[in-house]
């Protein structure tokens, strides 16, 4: 720990002891304290990299709107899509779905992006973290609505026909970068951060979309 870096955690402590507010260090003081905290705290190591601690601009302004509880403003929301909404790309072979039992095997791991996964591991979807995906479950995360009858409710009998492809085209692009339909989203954007391959993404498809998932069942 460096000189300069020590002597500002001191000259917070006194200030905070001695109860004079005039003396407290500003914001800027504290992000800046904050940071470098942060980056001492952190290493490079299998998945893992720094490149996290500093988020993109999107990041930034959904997490200054979290932090002072002022919702953003209806053009910066917008413009946020749009960026979000450049990044999604069609599936290479035209095809939006896969095998809805890998899709499954996805949705179940949680595996990727620590520092214990090896660079070029697998990652899985751990979708089951946030939403409820079948019935059978016993244990499954709130933060997003249950996906159990994902496809089901949405009149998807035959994901190829033309009645599926909005929903189809939709599911595609929510589960690429979120971000493109709800500005401060908090799902993974998949496809834009590199979670999951093009691969992964269609069978997670097909797990949501395909009749014979046990997710329609």
């Amino acid at each position: 720990m460096n000189r300069t870096y020590t002597l500002g955690l001191i000259a917070i402590a006194a200030a905070l002891l001695s109860g004079c507010t005039t003396s407290l260090p500003s914001k800027a003081d504290l992000d800046q304290f904050t940071q470098d905290i942060v980056a001492r705290s952190f290493r490079a190591e299998g998945q893992a990299k720094l490149d996290r601690l500093s988020p993109d601009e999107d990041n930034r302004l959904c997490a200054e709107s979290e932090q002072t509880g002022v919702a953003l403003d209806a053009k910066v929301a917008e413009a946020i899509e749009a960026r979000n909404m450049a990044t999604i790309k069609p599936p290479s072979d035209g095809k939006f779905l896969g095998d809805w039992k890998e899709g499954e095997k996805i949705a179940q791991s949680g595996a990727g992006k620590t520092w214990t996964d090896k660079e070029g591991s697998v990652n899985g979807g751990n979708c089951y973290n946030c939403h409820q995906i079948s019935k059978e479950e016993l244990s499954y995360g709130t933060l997003g609505p249950s996906l159990y009858h994902y496809g089901k409710l949405r009149g998807v009998t035959n994901p190829d026909s033309a009645e599926s492809k909005p929903i189809v085209e939709y599911t595609w692009g929510k589960i690429q970068n979120a971000r493109a339909y709800n500005a401060c989203s908090n799902m993974p954007r998949f496809a834009h951060k590199g979670i999951l391959t093009e691969t992964q993404i269609k069978n997670v498809m097909a797990l949501l979309l395909d009749p014979a998932s046990p997710v329609n069942k």
